[in-house]
């Protein structure tokens, strides 16, 4: 009963002083449209960038622009050649003095063994020392699938068929067991990556052990080999038919139409294809290191080079 009467006395005090209640609600109201209106002041302020304005361009002179264009030139040629002397873009893993004594390690490495220039489908022979028998080495033909890794840790692999049996072998390229490297011939693939090379038939990547070296004049552009490969009978490693492969020719792994019908579904799915990532720059600054600093760096190496071990 007191609880009900004190319910009752509250009710009888805000009917008798509705009128206070009232002009206290459109006061909050007033204050909360007020401080809405403020924000959205605030904002707009911060919307107007001076990246949005339309500014004068900078007036660059020609000898800055031909210097600009010639350091874009020269840093999207040696990416591709001597992708192992940047460093991991990771910023976890980021060690300036780390990186800067990593490089000099890696130059005094180059002035005792030829390193020559290569590229993902290049036919390659390297010849290892072998550490559990001394005096002798292994000598190992085959054509280059991937490469990967920063600095010292920089490797490559090599596949071929051996007694009807596909063989890889990962070669770290500064480790000091390593007594040469010779490029037999010297091409690049329609893809990055030759993975699907696995799931093929093995003609695709065999190469003999005599395979004789063909010679590439210096100037020439390196050439690229359109060749498309077929994939084998299933099951694969991989779901090669998701990914933009080049040299492959287009399979169709579905056993049915309803199987068709779903798993295209499934492939288009936006989660899937992800086309935004194509233009998020951030995601492209983060997995990349800057043109100003791979100016800076390849223009060290290329000081560094003329010291380098070449074969006449």
């Amino acid at each position: 009963m007191s609880n009900l009467s004190f319910f009752r006395k509250s009710a009888l005090l805000l009917y008798a002083n509705k009128d206070a209640v009232f002009c206290l609600s459109c006061r909050a109201k007033s204050i909360m449209s007020h401080s809405n209106a403020v924000m959205h002041v605030m904002l707009e302020k911060h919307r107007v960038s001076l990246l949005n304005k339309d500014r004068e361009p900078t007036d660059l002179t020609e000898p800055i622009k031909k210097y600009r264009n010639s350091d874009v030139a020269m840093v999207n040629e040696y990416r591709e050649k001597f992708p192992e002397f940047l460093p991991n873009p990771d910023w976890k893993y980021r060690d300036r003095l780390g990186e800067k004594l990593e490089r000099l390690e890696m130059y005094r490495r180059r002035k005792n063994i030829d390193i020559p220039e290569f590229y993902v489908g290049s036919i390659m022979a390297v010849t290892v020392s072998d550490k559990y028998a001394p005096g002798k080495s292994n000598r190992f033909v085959g054509i280059c699938i991937h490469r990967e890794g920063h600095g010292l840790k920089h490797t490559f692999i090599l596949r071929n068929v051996i007694d009807n049996q596909g063989v890889e072998i990962m070669y770290e390229m500064y480790n000091p067991l390593l007594q040469s490297i010779e490029v037999l011939c010297l091409e690049k693939r329609l893809d990055k990556e030759l993975f699907y090379l696995r799931d093929c038939p093995l003609e695709y990547s065999y190469f003999p052990q005599d395979f004789e070296q063909q010679m590439i004049h210096e100037g020439m552009d390196v050439p690229v080999n359109n060749i498309k490969v077929t994939l084998g009978p299933r099951p694969w490693t991989q779901r090669w038919w998701r990914m933009d492969l080049k040299g492959v020719h287009k399979v169709d792994p579905y056993r049915s139409e309803k199987a068709r019908i779903k798993g295209k579904k499934k492939d288009e799915h936006p989660q899937l294809k992800k086309v935004w990532e194509k233009d998020d720059i951030m995601k492209h600054y983060r997995e990349s290191i800057n043109y100003v600093e791979s100016a800076e760096i390849y223009k060290e190496m290329q000081k560094e080079s003329k010291d380098w071990k070449r074969k006449s």
